[in-house]
Protein backbone atom coordinates (compact mmCIF):
# COMPACT_ATOMS: atom_id res chain seq x y z
CA UNK A 1 0.00 0.00 0.00
CA UNK A 2 1.08 3.57 -0.19
CA UNK A 3 2.26 5.63 3.07
CA UNK A 4 2.39 9.03 3.23
CA UNK A 5 6.21 8.71 2.46
CA UNK A 6 7.21 8.42 -1.58
CA UNK A 7 7.36 5.45 -2.74
CA UNK A 8 8.58 3.73 -6.05
CA UNK A 9 4.43 2.46 -6.00
CA UNK A 10 2.60 5.99 -5.37
CA UNK A 11 1.12 7.99 -8.14
CA UNK A 12 3.45 10.91 -8.72
CA UNK A 13 1.15 14.28 -8.52
CA UNK A 14 3.12 17.22 -8.27
CA UNK A 15 1.35 20.87 -7.87
CA UNK A 16 2.53 23.32 -10.96
CA UNK A 17 5.66 24.95 -10.27
CA UNK A 18 5.57 28.35 -12.72
CA UNK A 19 2.87 30.92 -12.28
CA UNK A 20 0.91 31.89 -14.96
CA UNK A 21 -2.52 33.74 -15.30
CA UNK A 22 -5.48 32.26 -13.19
CA UNK A 23 -3.28 30.28 -11.97
CA UNK A 24 -1.71 29.99 -8.23
CA UNK A 25 2.23 29.59 -8.17
CA UNK A 26 4.65 27.88 -5.46
CA UNK A 27 5.62 29.54 -2.32
CA UNK A 28 8.24 32.83 -2.86
CA UNK A 29 11.68 31.54 -2.46
CA UNK A 30 13.73 32.99 0.59
CA UNK A 31 17.32 32.71 1.41
CA UNK A 32 16.37 31.05 5.32
CA UNK A 33 14.77 27.68 3.58
CA UNK A 34 17.84 27.24 0.84
CA UNK A 35 21.09 27.70 3.52
CA UNK A 36 19.22 25.88 6.11
CA UNK A 37 16.17 24.64 5.49
CA UNK A 38 15.69 20.61 6.69
CA UNK A 39 14.97 18.95 3.71
CA UNK A 40 13.67 16.15 5.27
CA UNK A 41 10.36 17.68 7.01
CA UNK A 42 9.90 19.70 4.09
CA UNK A 43 9.41 16.27 1.86
CA UNK A 44 6.68 15.25 4.82
CA UNK A 45 4.90 17.95 3.28
CA UNK A 46 5.96 17.99 0.00
CA UNK A 47 2.98 17.18 -2.98
CA UNK A 48 4.40 13.98 -3.23
CA UNK A 49 3.98 12.76 0.05
CA UNK A 50 0.48 14.83 0.52
CA UNK A 51 -1.14 13.17 -2.34
CA UNK A 52 0.10 9.72 -1.27
CA UNK A 53 -1.15 10.30 1.72
CA UNK A 54 -4.90 10.91 0.52
CA UNK A 55 -4.39 7.44 -1.94
CA UNK A 56 -3.48 5.48 0.78
CA UNK A 57 -6.20 6.61 2.89
CA UNK A 58 -8.83 6.31 -0.14
CA UNK A 59 -7.20 2.39 -0.77
CA UNK A 60 -7.90 1.72 2.91
CA UNK A 61 -11.06 2.91 2.73
CA UNK A 62 -12.60 0.70 -0.72
CA UNK A 63 -10.14 -2.27 0.93
CA UNK A 64 -12.33 -1.87 4.19
CA UNK A 65 -15.95 -1.88 2.22
CA UNK A 66 -15.17 -4.88 0.33
CA UNK A 67 -13.97 -7.06 3.15
CA UNK A 68 -17.89 -5.72 4.54
CA UNK A 69 -19.27 -6.63 1.69
CA UNK A 70 -20.75 -3.02 1.33
CA UNK A 71 -18.87 -2.64 -2.26
CA UNK A 72 -17.78 -5.68 -4.96
CA UNK A 73 -14.48 -7.39 -3.42
CA UNK A 74 -13.03 -7.30 -7.24
CA UNK A 75 -13.58 -3.13 -6.83
CA UNK A 76 -12.17 -3.03 -3.89
CA UNK A 77 -9.29 -4.65 -5.32
CA UNK A 78 -9.44 -2.47 -8.40
CA UNK A 79 -9.44 0.65 -6.57
CA UNK A 80 -6.18 -0.35 -4.21
CA UNK A 81 -4.17 -1.13 -7.35
CA UNK A 82 -5.13 2.61 -8.96
CA UNK A 83 -4.24 4.49 -5.97
CA UNK A 84 -1.14 1.97 -5.61
CA UNK A 85 -0.21 1.69 -9.61
CA UNK A 86 -2.05 4.73 -11.05
CA UNK A 87 -0.92 7.13 -13.35
CA UNK A 88 -2.82 10.46 -12.64
CA UNK A 89 -2.66 13.74 -14.31
CA UNK A 90 -0.94 16.28 -11.86
CA UNK A 91 -2.08 19.22 -13.74
CA UNK A 92 -5.74 18.00 -14.21
CA UNK A 93 -5.44 17.11 -10.92
CA UNK A 94 -4.48 20.56 -9.52
CA UNK A 95 -6.78 22.93 -12.02
CA UNK A 96 -9.96 21.11 -10.50
CA UNK A 97 -8.38 21.80 -7.00
CA UNK A 98 -8.24 25.14 -8.01
CA UNK A 99 -12.02 25.42 -9.45
CA UNK A 100 -13.54 23.26 -6.89
CA UNK A 101 -11.46 24.86 -4.02
CA UNK A 102 -10.37 21.17 -2.58
CA UNK A 103 -8.33 18.76 -4.23
CA UNK A 104 -10.50 15.03 -2.99
CA UNK A 105 -13.09 16.24 -5.95
CA UNK A 106 -10.47 15.87 -8.78
CA UNK A 107 -8.52 12.87 -7.24
CA UNK A 108 -11.61 10.82 -7.01
CA UNK A 109 -12.93 11.41 -10.15
CA UNK A 110 -9.05 10.01 -11.77
CA UNK A 111 -9.50 7.23 -9.67
CA UNK A 112 -12.63 6.69 -11.34
CA UNK A 113 -11.64 6.91 -14.77
CA UNK A 114 -8.82 4.41 -14.15
CA UNK A 115 -11.08 1.69 -12.98
CA UNK A 116 -12.46 -0.97 -15.28
CA UNK A 117 -16.48 0.29 -16.28
CA UNK A 118 -18.13 -2.63 -13.67
CA UNK A 119 -16.49 -1.05 -10.47
CA UNK A 120 -16.83 2.38 -11.31
CA UNK A 121 -18.73 4.57 -8.78
CA UNK A 122 -17.88 2.57 -5.82
CA UNK A 123 -14.45 4.85 -4.98
CA UNK A 124 -15.03 7.08 -1.81
CA UNK A 125 -18.12 6.03 -1.28
CA UNK A 126 -19.52 7.83 1.72
CA UNK A 127 -16.45 9.56 2.65
CA UNK A 128 -16.22 13.38 2.24
CA UNK A 129 -13.17 15.42 1.38
CA UNK A 130 -12.13 16.11 5.09
CA UNK A 131 -12.36 12.77 6.00
CA UNK A 132 -9.56 11.87 3.60
CA UNK A 133 -7.50 15.26 4.11
CA UNK A 134 -7.26 14.89 7.74
CA UNK A 135 -6.54 11.44 8.09
CA UNK A 136 -3.94 11.82 5.61
CA UNK A 137 -2.53 14.54 7.37
CA UNK A 138 -2.75 13.07 10.66
CA UNK A 139 -0.55 10.50 8.89
CA UNK A 140 1.92 13.34 7.78
CA UNK A 141 2.17 14.89 11.23
CA UNK A 142 3.10 11.57 12.54
CA UNK A 143 5.90 11.40 10.29
CA UNK A 144 6.75 15.01 11.24
CA UNK A 145 6.92 14.50 15.13
CA UNK A 146 9.50 11.47 13.97
CA UNK A 147 11.45 13.60 12.36
CA UNK A 148 11.22 16.37 15.37
CA UNK A 149 11.69 13.28 18.09
CA UNK A 150 15.04 12.33 16.15
CA UNK A 151 16.15 15.75 16.44
CA UNK A 152 15.33 16.57 19.74
CA UNK A 153 17.38 13.08 20.86
CA UNK A 154 20.33 14.05 18.71
CA UNK A 155 20.06 17.60 21.13
CA UNK A 156 19.61 15.90 24.00
CA UNK A 157 22.26 13.52 23.46
CA UNK A 158 24.22 16.50 22.50
CA UNK A 159 23.78 18.33 25.68
CA UNK A 160 24.04 15.52 27.91
CA UNK A 161 27.74 14.87 26.97
CA UNK A 162 28.59 18.66 27.46
CA UNK A 163 27.03 19.05 31.15
CA UNK A 164 28.77 15.37 32.16
CA UNK A 165 31.95 16.84 30.48
CA UNK A 166 31.67 20.02 32.20
CA UNK A 167 30.20 19.31 35.72
CA UNK A 168 33.11 20.72 37.24
CA UNK A 169 33.92 23.58 34.88
CA UNK A 170 33.57 26.69 37.36
CA UNK A 171 31.55 29.89 35.40
CA UNK A 172 29.69 32.63 36.41
CA UNK A 173 26.72 32.77 36.91
CA UNK A 174 24.33 35.81 35.06
CA UNK A 175 20.93 37.53 36.00
CA UNK A 176 20.00 40.30 33.95
CA UNK A 177 22.75 40.25 31.45
CA UNK A 178 24.99 41.00 34.77
CA UNK A 179 27.29 38.21 36.61
CA UNK A 180 25.45 36.72 39.82
CA UNK A 181 26.85 34.09 41.67
CA UNK A 182 28.89 31.03 40.51
CA UNK A 183 27.94 28.05 39.15
CA UNK A 184 29.05 25.23 36.26
CA UNK A 185 28.76 24.98 32.59
CA UNK A 186 27.46 21.74 33.32
CA UNK A 187 24.62 22.68 35.75
CA UNK A 188 23.79 25.29 32.81
CA UNK A 189 23.46 22.58 30.20
CA UNK A 190 21.86 20.54 32.59
CA UNK A 191 18.70 22.76 32.28
CA UNK A 192 18.54 22.66 28.69
CA UNK A 193 19.04 18.80 28.87
CA UNK A 194 15.82 18.77 31.40
CA UNK A 195 13.76 20.82 28.79
CA UNK A 196 14.68 18.99 25.57
CA UNK A 197 13.44 15.47 28.00
CA UNK A 198 10.35 17.40 28.39
CA UNK A 199 9.80 18.37 24.91
CA UNK A 200 10.74 15.03 24.32
CA UNK A 201 8.13 13.58 26.72
CA UNK A 202 5.09 16.07 25.19
CA UNK A 203 5.57 15.22 21.89
CA UNK A 204 5.66 11.71 21.81
CA UNK A 205 2.22 11.78 23.64
CA UNK A 206 1.16 14.58 21.08
CA UNK A 207 2.13 11.79 18.19
CA UNK A 208 0.07 9.71 20.06
CA UNK A 209 -2.52 11.91 20.29
CA UNK A 210 -2.87 12.99 16.35
CA UNK A 211 -3.73 9.78 14.99
CA UNK A 212 -6.75 9.62 15.06
CA UNK A 213 -9.61 8.01 12.02
CA UNK A 214 -11.46 11.08 10.33
CA UNK A 215 -14.86 9.63 9.04
CA UNK A 216 -17.47 10.24 9.64
CA UNK A 217 -18.91 11.93 6.49
CA UNK A 218 -20.43 15.09 5.00
CA UNK A 219 -21.89 17.01 8.09
CA UNK A 220 -20.19 14.57 10.38
CA UNK A 221 -23.32 12.22 10.90
CA UNK A 222 -21.89 9.28 9.37
CA UNK A 223 -25.20 8.72 7.15
CA UNK A 224 -23.98 8.08 4.19
CA UNK A 225 -22.20 4.68 5.68
CA UNK A 226 -24.70 2.75 6.83
CA UNK A 227 -24.49 0.51 9.81
CA UNK A 228 -21.58 -0.65 9.30
CA UNK A 229 -19.59 2.62 9.92
CA UNK A 230 -18.63 1.80 13.44
CA UNK A 231 -16.70 -1.58 12.15
CA UNK A 232 -15.75 -0.35 9.06
CA UNK A 233 -13.39 2.55 11.28
CA UNK A 234 -12.16 -0.37 13.27
CA UNK A 235 -10.71 -2.06 10.32
CA UNK A 236 -9.08 0.93 8.99
CA UNK A 237 -7.51 2.49 11.77
CA UNK A 238 -6.33 -0.65 12.89
CA UNK A 239 -4.75 -0.83 9.21
CA UNK A 240 -3.47 2.94 10.21
CA UNK A 241 -2.47 1.72 13.47
CA UNK A 242 -4.71 4.76 14.40
CA UNK A 243 -7.30 5.37 17.00
CA UNK A 244 -10.66 5.48 16.25
CA UNK A 245 -14.29 6.88 17.64
CA UNK A 246 -17.71 7.62 17.17
CA UNK A 247 -17.73 11.18 17.22
CA UNK A 248 -16.45 13.39 14.68
CA UNK A 249 -14.10 16.03 14.80
CA UNK A 250 -13.62 17.39 12.00
CA UNK A 251 -14.15 21.30 13.51
CA UNK A 252 -12.27 19.86 16.46
CA UNK A 253 -8.51 20.48 15.66
CA UNK A 254 -6.97 20.66 19.23
CA UNK A 255 -4.96 17.42 18.43
CA UNK A 256 -3.12 19.44 15.62
CA UNK A 257 -2.84 22.24 17.99
CA UNK A 258 -1.19 20.03 20.97
CA UNK A 259 1.36 19.20 18.26
CA UNK A 260 1.98 22.66 16.53
CA UNK A 261 2.32 23.31 21.04
CA UNK A 262 4.81 20.88 21.60
CA UNK A 263 7.02 22.06 18.65
CA UNK A 264 7.19 25.84 19.19
CA UNK A 265 7.98 25.49 22.77
CA UNK A 266 10.58 23.35 21.61
CA UNK A 267 11.73 26.20 19.31
CA UNK A 268 11.62 28.30 21.85
CA UNK A 269 14.36 26.60 23.68
CA UNK A 270 16.42 25.77 20.96
CA UNK A 271 16.10 29.91 20.96
CA UNK A 272 17.65 30.74 24.02
CA UNK A 273 20.18 28.14 24.08
CA UNK A 274 20.84 29.57 20.68
CA UNK A 275 21.34 33.16 22.29
CA UNK A 276 23.33 31.85 24.66
CA UNK A 277 26.12 30.10 23.08
CA UNK A 278 25.80 33.59 20.88
CA UNK A 279 26.23 35.47 23.79
CA UNK A 280 29.11 33.91 25.70
CA UNK A 281 30.26 33.81 22.51
CA UNK A 282 30.69 37.89 22.53
CA UNK A 283 34.30 38.77 21.87
CA UNK A 284 34.16 40.27 25.52
CA UNK A 285 33.30 37.21 26.96
CA UNK A 286 34.54 34.44 24.47
CA UNK A 287 33.63 31.70 26.60
CA UNK A 288 31.98 29.25 24.17
CA UNK A 289 32.31 29.38 20.46
CA UNK A 290 31.02 27.80 17.65
CA UNK A 291 33.16 24.93 16.00
CA UNK A 292 35.98 26.35 13.69
CA UNK A 293 35.85 25.57 9.73
CA UNK A 294 37.79 27.42 6.96
CA UNK A 295 35.55 30.78 6.11
CA UNK A 296 33.01 29.46 8.90
CA UNK A 297 30.98 32.41 9.85
CA UNK A 298 33.22 34.65 7.81
CA UNK A 299 32.97 38.29 6.98
CA UNK A 300 33.63 39.74 3.42
CA UNK A 301 35.46 42.49 4.62
CA UNK A 302 36.37 41.72 8.52
CA UNK A 303 38.70 39.05 8.22
CA UNK A 304 38.92 38.63 12.02
CA UNK A 305 35.22 37.58 12.28
CA UNK A 306 34.00 34.50 13.47
CA UNK A 307 30.23 34.59 13.41
CA UNK A 308 27.77 32.57 15.15
CA UNK A 309 26.08 31.37 12.68
CA UNK A 310 24.42 27.96 13.71
CA UNK A 311 23.32 30.28 16.60
CA UNK A 312 22.31 32.99 14.13
CA UNK A 313 19.98 30.12 11.91
CA UNK A 314 18.04 28.77 15.29
CA UNK A 315 16.72 31.58 16.56
CA UNK A 316 15.93 32.89 13.29
CA UNK A 317 13.51 29.48 12.53
CA UNK A 318 12.47 29.67 16.13
CA UNK A 319 11.89 33.29 16.09
CA UNK A 320 9.40 32.47 13.54
CA UNK A 321 7.69 29.84 14.45
CA UNK A 322 6.44 31.74 17.52
CA UNK A 323 5.54 34.10 15.56
CA UNK A 324 3.06 31.89 13.75
CA UNK A 325 1.71 30.63 17.39
CA UNK A 326 -1.82 33.05 17.24
CA UNK A 327 -1.79 31.55 13.70
CA UNK A 328 -2.42 28.19 15.44
CA UNK A 329 -5.27 29.31 17.45
CA UNK A 330 -6.69 31.24 14.95
CA UNK A 331 -6.84 28.14 12.45
CA UNK A 332 -8.34 25.83 15.09
CA UNK A 333 -11.81 28.36 15.37
CA UNK A 334 -13.76 25.95 13.14
CA UNK A 335 -17.36 27.22 12.84
CA UNK A 336 -20.48 24.94 12.74
CA UNK A 337 -19.52 21.80 11.04
CA UNK A 338 -16.92 22.25 8.55
CA UNK A 339 -14.77 25.57 8.49
CA UNK A 340 -15.49 28.82 6.60
CA UNK A 341 -11.75 29.92 6.20
CA UNK A 342 -10.35 28.53 8.63
CA UNK A 343 -9.26 25.10 7.57
CA UNK A 344 -7.42 27.12 4.77
CA UNK A 345 -5.16 28.84 7.29
CA UNK A 346 -4.34 25.32 8.90
CA UNK A 347 -2.93 24.26 5.48
CA UNK A 348 -0.37 27.58 5.89
CA UNK A 349 0.32 27.65 9.16
CA UNK A 350 0.78 23.26 10.26
CA UNK A 351 3.13 22.50 7.51
CA UNK A 352 5.05 25.53 7.82
CA UNK A 353 5.41 25.92 11.44
CA UNK A 354 6.76 22.36 11.74
CA UNK A 355 9.19 22.90 8.94
CA UNK A 356 10.81 26.31 10.46
CA UNK A 357 10.83 24.21 14.00
CA UNK A 358 13.05 21.44 12.60
CA UNK A 359 15.24 23.72 10.83
CA UNK A 360 15.75 25.46 14.14
CA UNK A 361 16.41 22.11 15.61
CA UNK A 362 18.99 21.15 12.61
CA UNK A 363 20.81 24.48 13.31
CA UNK A 364 20.77 23.42 16.76
CA UNK A 365 22.48 20.38 16.00
CA UNK A 366 25.29 22.08 14.02
CA UNK A 367 25.49 24.51 17.07
CA UNK A 368 26.68 22.22 19.17
CA UNK A 369 28.50 19.80 17.08
CA UNK A 370 32.09 20.73 17.65
CA UNK A 371 31.48 23.49 20.54
CA UNK A 372 34.62 25.37 21.65
CA UNK A 373 34.40 25.39 25.44
CA UNK A 374 37.20 27.79 27.03
CA UNK A 375 37.33 27.22 31.44
CA UNK A 376 40.33 29.57 31.38
CA UNK A 377 38.62 32.25 30.03
CA UNK A 378 35.52 31.56 32.30
CA UNK A 379 37.82 31.33 35.07
CA UNK A 380 39.06 34.85 34.37
CA UNK A 381 35.85 36.27 33.83
CA UNK A 382 34.90 35.40 37.36
CA UNK A 383 37.80 37.94 38.50
CA UNK A 384 36.85 40.32 35.89
CA UNK A 385 34.74 42.63 38.44
CA UNK A 386 37.17 42.32 41.11
CA UNK A 387 35.45 39.32 43.32
CA UNK A 388 32.56 40.94 42.82
CA UNK A 389 30.78 37.40 42.03
CA UNK A 390 31.60 36.56 45.74
CA UNK A 391 28.87 39.06 47.04
CA UNK A 392 26.33 36.68 48.38
CA UNK A 393 28.81 34.39 49.13
CA UNK A 394 30.23 37.05 51.51
CA UNK A 395 27.27 37.83 52.97
CA UNK A 396 25.93 35.03 54.21
CA UNK A 397 29.10 34.04 55.70
CA UNK A 398 28.55 37.10 57.75
CA UNK A 399 25.34 36.96 58.22
CA UNK A 400 24.90 34.43 61.81
CA UNK A 401 27.31 37.40 62.73
CA UNK A 402 25.53 40.03 61.81
CA UNK A 403 22.30 38.85 61.42
CA UNK A 404 21.32 39.07 57.21
CA UNK A 405 20.24 42.82 56.99
CA UNK A 406 23.46 44.36 58.25
CA UNK A 407 25.35 41.61 56.61
CA UNK A 408 23.53 42.77 53.10
CA UNK A 409 24.30 46.19 53.76
CA UNK A 410 28.30 45.81 54.86
CA UNK A 411 28.99 43.66 51.73
CA UNK A 412 26.66 46.57 49.51
CA UNK A 413 29.32 49.15 51.17
CA UNK A 414 32.42 47.02 50.58
CA UNK A 415 30.82 46.52 47.14
CA UNK A 416 30.69 50.04 46.12
CA UNK A 417 34.42 50.81 47.64
CA UNK A 418 35.85 47.79 46.06
CA UNK A 419 33.91 49.53 42.41
CA UNK A 420 35.44 53.25 43.64
CA UNK A 421 38.85 52.14 44.50
CA UNK A 422 39.21 49.02 41.64
CA UNK A 423 39.96 46.80 44.43
CA UNK A 424 39.02 43.41 45.65
CA UNK A 425 35.64 43.19 47.20
CA UNK A 426 37.19 40.48 49.97
CA UNK A 427 39.85 43.51 51.07
CA UNK A 428 38.07 45.96 50.93
CA UNK A 429 34.90 43.75 53.24
CA UNK A 430 37.77 43.26 55.76
CA UNK A 431 38.97 47.26 55.96
CA UNK A 432 35.33 47.96 56.62
CA UNK A 433 35.00 45.26 59.15
CA UNK A 434 38.06 45.85 60.75
CA UNK A 435 37.16 49.43 61.21
CA UNK A 436 34.06 48.08 63.20
CA UNK A 437 36.52 46.12 65.82
CA UNK A 438 35.36 42.79 63.94
CA UNK A 439 37.84 40.43 62.30
CA UNK A 440 36.19 37.26 60.39
CA UNK A 441 38.09 35.39 57.68
CA UNK A 442 36.19 36.52 54.22
CA UNK A 443 38.20 34.60 51.85
CA UNK A 444 35.83 32.32 50.12
CA UNK A 445 36.48 30.18 46.29
CA UNK A 446 34.37 30.63 43.57
CA UNK A 447 34.73 26.75 43.48
CA UNK A 448 33.30 26.35 47.65
CA UNK A 449 30.59 28.42 47.02
CA UNK A 450 28.10 26.25 44.02
CA UNK A 451 25.92 24.90 45.95
CA UNK A 452 23.81 21.98 44.26
CA UNK A 453 25.47 22.56 41.04
CA UNK A 454 27.89 19.97 41.18
CA UNK A 455 24.73 17.20 41.21
CA UNK A 456 22.69 18.94 38.37
CA UNK A 457 24.23 16.88 35.29
CA UNK A 458 23.69 13.59 36.51
CA UNK A 459 19.93 14.29 37.83
CA UNK A 460 19.13 15.81 34.13
CA UNK A 461 21.36 13.01 32.66
CA UNK A 462 19.55 10.28 34.70
CA UNK A 463 16.19 11.92 33.10
CA UNK A 464 16.97 12.22 29.75
CA UNK A 465 17.98 8.42 29.82
CA UNK A 466 14.67 7.29 30.96
CA UNK A 467 12.58 9.23 28.76
CA UNK A 468 15.01 9.28 25.39
CA UNK A 469 14.60 5.24 26.43
CA UNK A 470 10.85 5.35 27.15
CA UNK A 471 11.26 3.84 30.31
CA UNK A 472 9.50 7.17 31.63
CA UNK A 473 6.03 5.72 30.77
CA UNK A 474 4.00 7.26 34.20
CA UNK A 475 2.29 10.18 31.80
CA UNK A 476 3.31 12.94 33.94
CA UNK A 477 4.77 14.56 30.51
CA UNK A 478 1.48 14.48 28.85
CA UNK A 479 -0.68 16.04 31.46
CA UNK A 480 1.95 18.94 31.15
CA UNK A 481 4.18 18.23 34.22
Amino acid sequence: MPTSQSSPEAAHVAPPTTQTAGQAGTLPWNLMDQLSGDTEMVAVFGPQATVDAWLRIEAELSRAQASLEIIPSGAGAAIEKVCRNGSFDKEELWASARNVGYPIFGLVRQIDARLPEEYRGYAHLGATTQDIMDTGLALQVSQACDVLLERFTTIGNALEDIALRERSTVMAARTHGQQAVPTTLGAKFAVYLGEFGRHVGRLRCARDEVRWLSLHGAGGTSAAFGPEISELRRIIAARLDFRTEDMPWHVARDRFTMVLNCAASAATTSARLGREVANLSRTEIAELSECIGHHRGASSTMPQKRNPIAAEVAIGYATFAASMASGIYRSAEHEHERATGEWQLEWLVLPTLLCAVSGAMLATVRMLDGLEIFGDRMAHNIQADDGLLMAEAMMIRLAPEFGREVAHDLVYEASERARAERCDLGSALNLIIEGKGIALPIGIRAADYLGQAASFPEAAAHEWRMIRDGQDMDGAHCNGE
